[in-house]
């Protein structure tokens, strides 16, 4: 979201052309655009009738250089340049510039290389002293405030989180946000802590580990296991591991993420060219049908609709290629080979394993999960199927977090208010789907539920029911 999304009836519009989970961005503006931002969101689900995730995406510590006395400077091949971390935050040259990271000399030493504005800008370090930072220029090009900067190869020593987050952090407790993105994330103990922080805050939210630092690729496993879902941030990632490396990468985070059993986003530059223009490229649509063929669960926009002249048209557009490429077999069989899997850790992934096979091989129109805590419908999204899995439960919190889920769609549904007896259980459930067109009756469906029914943690059966009210 950003002041594209802003505009009155904008945000409907993409909902209803396919946007199910949306991303405020926390390096810019304040908490309290935010929290109008956020409020813009639900107005708009409302009025749509349409259940839809937030994503809260921490500012993290992006290094930045400070700004320019007189506006953008020219950079020239081979001149000297300096990043000055005592200079004052207005004072930049063509000659030297501020630099907001106070360590930077710290972290930094004779012939590293420093990129500048997404690796558009190269400097070669010749010299360090207490505050600087003496570079010479190897790729030139204009430069304005605040651009961000990295050490190719990466090495930056900034924590994860800031203070600035830990705001962040509460109020996406206050409000109920459904993921926190950690971004910079360099361990498995930046994903714990930020973990650990929104709880105290009081906050339920997932966490997001965003992979763009080198040594987040290092430590990659161990990230994935101590996140809920894990987010392959192109930008940074590129210019720190290069961009010759980044395909490469992408195809390994999703395969490893997926193969752990948690949830995975493609993001960044996806659509880049719909910033201006109203159509995308036949690059950017190999991109995001690529994405989708290896088995993300989500494609993100970022500048395409936070800025972007056509932010609609972006999420029309990127529906389309994503429906495109979900008709090729190819978006299937990546799954299926981890499906014989020697053993279930728990009840759930069994039932949930144990109903994709058989929605598989039969001819069953929907999968109906019964669920408190989406715990079941997600172990379910990660063995592709034709088949929709319907998320019936009567948690709105439960609903927004399946909206990240591939192939999940959820349903407001009480199961504590469908009566005492399996039969009455039944006719509330076919009432629910065919009031709302997902199936026919005498379809097939698929049910998983617990035997205790409003117990979480609780599936342990399936069964394979015909719909009928006569």
């Amino acid at each position: 979201m950003g002041p594209a999304t802003d505009e009155p009836g904008v945000l409907a519009q993409m909902m209803r052309a396919g946007l199910d989970v949306v991303r405020l961005n926390a390096s810019h503006g304040t908490v309290e655009d935010r929290r109008r931002r956020l409020a813009l969101v639900r107005e708009a689900a409302r009025d749509c009738d349409r259940c839809i995730g937030v994503l809260l995406d921490l500012g993290g510590p992006k290094i930045r250089i400070e700004g320019f006395r007189d506006g953008p400077v020219q950079l020239v091949e081979g001149a000297p340049f300096t990043l000055d971390t005592s200079l004052d935050s207005k004072a930049g040259t063509v000659l030297t510039v501020g630099v907001a990271y106070k360590d930077l000399p710290k972290d930094v030493v004779a012939g590293d290389a420093l990129l500048l504005a997404d690796g558009q800008i190269v400097l070669d370090v010749v010299n360090v002293t207490a505050t600087r930072v003496e570079t010479k220029v190897r790729v030139g090009g204009e430069l304005s405030d605040r651009k961000g900067l990295n050490r190719q190869g990466g090495g930056i020593s900034a924590p994860a989180l800031s203070e600035r987050d830990f705001e962040d952090i509460r109020f996406a407790a206050q409000e109920g946000i459904d993921y926190v993105a950690v971004s910079f994330a360099r361990d498995a103990a930046d994903i714990e802590k930020a973990r650990a922080l929104l709880r105290a805050a009081g906050g339920d939210g997932r966490i997001v580990a965003k992979i763009e630092r080198h040594e987040a690729v290092a430590n990659l496993s161990s990230i994935i296991d101590a996140s809920d879902v894990v987010m392959v941030a192109r930008g940074d990632l590129g210019v720190e591991m290069g961009y010759a490396e980044l395909t490469g990468l992408q195809k390994t985070i999703i395969q490893q993420t997926l193969a752990r059993n948690k949830v995975v986003i493609t993001a960044t530059q996806m659509m880049e060219s719909m910033i201006q223009n109203p159509v995308p490229t036949r690059a950017e649509v190999s991109d995001v049908a690529n994405a989708v063929i290896d088995g993300t669960d989500a494609v993100m926009l970022s500048a395409e609709t936070a800025a972007g002249r056509y932010p609609l048209r972006a999420v029309e557009a990127m529906a389309q290629v994503i429906e495109g490429a979900e008709k090729y077999q190819l978006t299937h069989s990546r799954t299926r080979d981890r499906a014989n899997k020697t053993q279930f850790h728990t009840t759930e992934e069994a039932i949930a394993r144990a109903v994709m096979y058989t929605a598989n091989h039969m001819k069953v129109r929907a999968i109906v999960a019964l669920t408190e805590s989406g715990a079941t419908p997600l172990w379910m999204s990660r063995i592709r199927a034709d088949i929709p899995v319907y998320a019936f439960t009567r948690f709105e919190a439960t609903r927004r977090r399946v909206t990240l889920y591939r192939g999940v769609y959820p349903v407001i549904f009480d199961v504590t208010g469908a009566g005492n007896s399996t039969e009455s259980l039944y006719r509330a459930l076919f009432t629910r789907l065919l009031e709302l067109q997902l199936v026919k009756q005498r379809d097939l469906v698929i049910l998983t539920k617990g035997e205790a029914s409003g117990v979480e943690g609780g599936t342990n059966s399936m069964q394979i029911l015909k719909v009928t009210l006569d």
